[in-house]
């Protein structure tokens, strides 16, 4: 079988944008549950709206593939499976190492779907030395003493980085120093790397700020309609009316001077 150092996909040659790259997993995704229901084609509204996308972009982003459909019945969905996996490069093996095995480490080790996708967990790795030996999801964890020979017995070119965030840009750099040329970043930090080198970063953390803020804003949405009709009902205070009239109507940055000025 080959691995990933024999074989880089096609989608930067062919002129592929990288936001089109970035929705095709969620086509395989999509394309991957109708075929697990024999779902022989599909039509571009039904496969747009399952991959959470709008049908105009996915017809534009399947024809940088060069699949247009069939007028009247729709895409074959086994032959797109087969055309996205090979254009993302997921018909071959990709040997990947997992650097940090704590909780977070474990946990995407033990994860089922990396085998089903093209990805091979060749080796865990651990700066702890009570960690070398144990075994998480099948495979003993290795001492980082071992990295670059683990990275060059396994033509490894993918590297999961899954450390505390002070450790990251270390490994980072073994990493890229061994011939790993994309990394997938777990730890809550920004990695420096030179050119010709992917970073993907996901964090966690980010995620749920982002989700706290909609939240906030959904319940600030929620209240302002009752909140704007009760100041609007309300008596003034005492002394802001004096106050607001003292300040001869100027205006500041943000429109009128506040009611209730600061002593």
């Amino acid at each position: 079988m080959a691995t990933g150092r024999t074989h880089r996909p096609a989608t930067r040659s062919r002129g592929i944008p990288e936001a089109t790259v970035a929705r095709l997993p969620l086509y395989l995704r999509a394309l991957t549950a109708l075929s697990e229901r024999s779902v022989p084609t599909v039509s571009s509204e039904e496969l747009a709206a399952a991959a959470g996308v709008n049908s105009a972009k996915l017809r534009k982003d399947f024809s940088y593939l060069g699949s247009y459909g069939t007028r009247g019945v729709g895409y074959d969905v086994e032959y797109l499976v087969y055309q996205i996996s090979r254009e993302l490069g997921l018909t071959q093996d990709w040997p990947v190492v997992i650097v940090g095995i704590g909780n977070l480490g474990a946990a995407l080790a033990n994860y089922g779907g990396f085998a089903s996708r093209g990805f091979r967990v060749a080796a865990l790795i651990d700066a702890d030395p009570a960690m070398a030996g144990k075994p998480v999801a099948g495979l003993p964890v290795r001492h980082t003493d071992e990295l670059e020979s683990i990275i060059t017995d396994n033509d490894v070119s993918i590297g999961v980085i899954a450390t505390p965030a002070g450790a990251a840009q270390q490994v980072c750099d073994r990493l890229v120093a061994a011939g790993v040329t994309s990394i997938l970043n777990f730890a809550p930090t920004v990695l420096s790397v030179p050119e010709g080198v992917d970073v993907r970063k996901v964090d966690l953390s980010i995620e749920l700020q982002i989700l706290a803020f909609h939240e906030q804003r959904k319940a600030g949405e929620e209240t302002s309609p009752a909140q704007e009709t009760a100041a609007a009902t309300a008596p003034p205070r005492s002394g802001a009316g004096v106050r607001a009239g003292a300040a001869g109507g100027r205006k500041g940055p943000d429109g009128d001077v506040p009611a209730v000025m600061p002593a």
